[in-house]
């Protein structure tokens, strides 16, 4: 019999201890070490369960030998298309041969929908949909409400690693999606599913398995509470990318953002809208989130933001009124609320607003949270708009950040937002007289008004 032996594990970070400690040195939090009993991986004959359960895994266990830089010869792997514009873009254009992805969210999310909705699009491929959370029956009733069929998929409910792995032998699928993560458990590890040990060495498993054969593996990860993937923060860094599904499950968007991805840029993002058949791609989020705009109401401003590389026009909606009580409250949803604080404590010190004996809320259309700072100059009109009970034109839009002095600041990237404004039909924009400086505003048909103090662009949207 294998010895083994006992160690605690936080749960939040995967830092382990020989003994119990009520603090975690590592990341700060208290009582989170958990006792664990692990095996000793040198008195464990297989040591990994992929190697271990296929005859695939012994042919390619061989020793690696060091190579001059100049010698390796590198060439670019052609990727799999998805058949979802929107996982490619953030995946950098689909899925890597032997890449390991984790995509994580709040439950109800549409996370196992959107994997899938993905599983029945490869149609020229066999997949294998290993799920540890739901039946088969209830696969089932999920693929007919999405209205697709796929012959080459194939759906197995296991939880053990051992027995996965013998069925993809079997199998030899082309893709392997896994929900989730956290609900697997490997016999080489003496620990309950969802453990600092279990999920760490199911991944290593998973990864070396993607490795080996090049055929990628999706995996679905639970989250905790403050937002962050359940479980070691080893396993974010084992993982080749890492997404996170976002969004309000009372609202209809949902944004697919990239975390971390070594095969591309993390600075791009997936717009989906959750319907009756599943989820739909957004191809032009910035028509749909402005499509019920349709008189001229005050507390409104459009802004133009950025969420990754891709340009985005959006409605900020805010509502001053006169404080009941004695505290004045200030609520934002979709804005950093401190930020508000602080454009509200501009306004009031440098335009001469008195808002310190009203309640402001303010508020992004569609569910979106967002975080750039161009955005600092709407919300700043939506307030000024509902505070005089104002209007402003709906062919007006602004792009510039907000200082505490009043002065308008440069953005960046201003001709990806020109250009959105101008798809969509807006006449007018005002921004920061540095961004018109380095910038040909002739080759735009939109009218852009630069500005070097805030009280300037209040005047011209007020008079």
């Amino acid at each position: 019999m294998a010895k083994v032996k006992t160690l605690f594990f936080c749960q939040n970070c995967g830092a382990q201890s020989a003994k119990w400690i009520g603090r975690c040195p590592s990341c700060g939090e208290w009582n989170t070490y958990v006792e664990e009993v692990i095996e000793k991986a040198d008195n464990n004959p297989a040591a990994n369960a992929w190697k271990a359960s296929t005859s695939v895994g012994s042919a390619t266990n061989k020793a690696a030998k060091p190579k001059p830089l100049g010698d390796i010869i590198y060439e670019e792997e052609s990727r799999l298309n998805t058949h979802d514009a929107e996982l490619n873009r953030v995946l950098g254009g689909g899925l890597v041969p032997g890449s390991l992805v984790l995509i994580g969210g709040e439950p109800g999310i549409g996370k196992s929908t959107l994997m899938l909705q993905i599983a029945m699009q490869l149609r020229n491929l066999r997949i294998l949909y290993v799920s540890g959370e739901e039946s088969e029956q209830q696969i089932k009733m999920r693929a007919e409400r999405l209205g697709q069929q796929h012959q080459g998929l194939y759906i197995l409910t296991e939880t053990n690693t051992q027995n996965i792995f013998r069925q993809i032998d079997q199998l030899q699928p082309n893709v392997v999606v896994v929900d989730s993560i956290q609900t697997l458990h490997s016999t080489i590890v003496e620990a309950g599913p969802g453990s600092v040990s279990q999920v760490r060495e199911c991944t290593t498993e998973l990864l070396k398995y993607a490795k080996d054969t090049g055929v990628p593996v999706l995996l679905i990860g639970h989250i905790t509470k403050d937002g962050s993937i359940a479980g070691p923060k080893i396993l974010e860094h084992m993982v080749d990318t890492v997404l996170q599904f976002e969004g309000d499950r009372h609202l209809t968007y949902r944004i697919l953002r990239t975390i971390k991805n070594r095969f591309g840029s993390t600075s791009e993002l997936g717009i989906y809208e959750m319907q009756g058949a599943g989820l739909r791609q957004v191809s032009n989020p910035s028509e749909i989130l402005l499509s019920q705009r349709t008189e001229q109401l005050s507390g409104i401003a459009i802004g133009a933001t950025l969420e990754g590389n891709r340009p985005l026009l959006v409605e900020v909606q805010a509502l001053v009124t006169p404080a009941t009580y004695g505290t004045p409250q200030r609520s934002s949803t979709g804005f950093d609320s401190k930020r508000l604080q602080m454009l509200l404590a501009v306004l009031e010190k440098r335009s001469g607003l008195r808002l310190g004996q009203h309640d402001v809320f303010l508020n992004i259309a569609g569910g979106l949270r967002l975080e750039d700072p161009a955005l600092d100059l709407a919300v700043c009109a939506a307030v000024v708009s509902s505070l005089n009970d104002v209007p402003i034109r709906n062919e007006i839009c602004l792009a510039a950040e907000v200082g505490l002095s009043g002065e308008i600041r440069a953005v960046s990237r201003l001709d990806q937002r020109l250009s959105e404004s101008e798809k969509l039909g807006f006449a007018e924009m005002y921004i920061s007289q540095f961004n018109a400086k380095g910038l040909d505003l002739a080759r735009y048909g939109i009218r852009v008004h630069p500005a070097g103090r805030l009280d300037e662009v209040l005047t011209g949207l007020f008079g």
